[in-house]
């Protein structure tokens, strides 16, 4: 099947094609679904390559399951989230037990080397506040205002109520306001 003809199919869809044989629709589902988990993983980490390793080894347990996937019972997107997020909590863990300290990657690719200062300089500043929240705390916020779930799929992926949800996001939120409390002159924002 053309790669065209499965971008209207359903990760679902796919995923059971591929449980039956089908290998060609994996490349489909890998390049779906990697970069929303290699963002989360980013952002939850705060270092590209522990985040890559994070993506690449939750794609290989969905691999794994293929057969098993009910489908209709969960989204694959809220499975692999879910995945993801346990194995960068246990990454966190490990960290510190053995104290290594994160160094965020920074995205380049702005206009100009200025704007790009700015820009690093901006995005820095946000991983280094979310580096400060509580684990879950962090999670919910990049969930839900990275990656734009809505609250009840970010439940599902937590394995926790809408409220408590609510709740991390609102204190994760009100957290990264304070970390970033007078900064937004530094963080050319400017006046107002």
């Amino acid at each position: 099947m053309p790669y065209d003809a499965l971008s209207e199919v359903s990760d679902d869809a796919l995923l059971v094609l591929y449980a039956n044989g089908d290998a060609e629709v994996a490349r489909a589902l890998t390049l779906r679904l990697t970069p929303r988990v290699l963002r989360l993983a980013s952002r939850m980490l705060g270092d590209a390559a522990e985040a890559e390793d994070v993506a690449q080894e939750a794609m290989l347990r969905l691999w794994r399951i293929a057969a098993e996937w009910r489908q209709g019972e969960a989204q694959v997107s809220t499975w692999l989230y879910r995945v993801a997020s346990n194995l960068c909590t246990d990454r966190l863990r490990r960290r510190r037990t053995v104290d290594i300290e994160a160094v965020p990657e920074i995205e380049d690719g702005q206009a100009s080397a200025v704007e790009g200062m700015i820009e690093a300089d901006r995005v820095s500043a946000l991983q280094q506040a979310l580096d400060g929240l509580p684990d879950r705390q962090r999670q919910a916020v990049v969930l839900r205002h990275i990656e734009g779930l809505s609250n009840p799929e970010i439940a599902e992926v937590m394995d926790i109520g809408v409220e408590a949800v609510e709740s991390l996001t609102a204190r994760g939120k009100r957290a990264l306001a304070a970390a970033l409390a007078g900064r937004r002159e530094d963080l050319g924002y400017g006046d107002g």
